[in-house]
C-alpha cells in the first residue's frame, strides 16, 4: 500500500493502566470515529490493529488494540502514528482537506510569486496552520488556513493560493 492510501488518522501516547491499554489521540473530525475505520496500520504497515474504544480521558480515549496485552507491550508503541485507507474515510466537502493532501502543496500569493511548499499542518486550538518552507531556506512560516488567507486550494494543480497577513512572508 503507497502513502497516497492512507491517511494519519492518530497517534499512540503510551501506556494507559497497566493492563495493556494505550493512549490514543484521534486526527479524526469526529474523534471517536478512530475505531470505524479499523483495521489501523503503523507508518511503515509492519503492524495492524483493531481498536476497541474503553473510555474517553483528557486528550484522547484508552483503547484496547489488538496483540497489545501488557503495560510494556503499550509503552513500546508510544509515539507511533496510526493509518488507515483513504478509501474508508469520509469523502470531504469541497473546502475541507485531508492534511496529508495538503503537504507538499506549492504555495503562491495572488500575484503567482512563489512563496514556498507546505511541510506540515498544525493546529494552535483555535485554527489549522500551514508550515510553509521558504525556497531557499530551511526558515519556516506558519500560515493561518482561514478562507482570508487562504482563499484556494487547488488540488489538481498541487497549489494553494495565499493572501497572507502583510509581513508574514518578508
Amino acid at each position: 500500500m503507497n502513502d497516497d492510501s492512507r491517511i494519519c488518522v492518530g497517534a499512540i501516547g503510551g501506556a494507559f493502566g497497566v493492563h495493556g491499554e494505550v493512549r490514543l489521540k484521534s486526527f479524526t473530525s469526529e474523534p471517536e470515529a478512530i475505531a470505524d475505520y479499523a483495521p489501523l496500520t503503523s507508518e511503515d504497515g509492519s503492524r495492524s490493529f483493531d481498536v476497541q474504544i474503553v473510555r474517553e480521558i483528557a486528550q484522547g480515549f484508552a483503547v484496547r488494540l489488538s496483540g497489545v496485552r501488557t503495560k510494556e507491550d503499550a509503552d513500546a508503541l508510544k509515539g507511533v502514528q496510526l493509518y488507515a485507507p483513504r478509501a474508508r474515510l469520509p469523502q470531504l466537502p469541497d473546502d475541507e482537506f485531508y492534511h496529508a493532501d495538503l503537504i507538499g502543496l506549492e504555495v503562491r500569493d495572488t500575484g503567482g510569486a512563489l512563496l514556498g511548499r507546505v511541510r506540515a499542518v498544525q493546529n494552535n486550538g483555535a485554527d489549522d496552520l500551514l508550515e510553509v518552507t521558504v525556497p531557499g531556506s530551511s526558515a519556516t512560516v506558519l500560515l493561518p488556513f482561514t478562507q482570508a488567507a487562504v482563499p484556494t486550494v487547488d488540488l489538481t494543480k498541487g497549489r494553494i493560493v495565499a493572501d497572507p497577513p502583510l509581513g508574514l512572508f518578508d
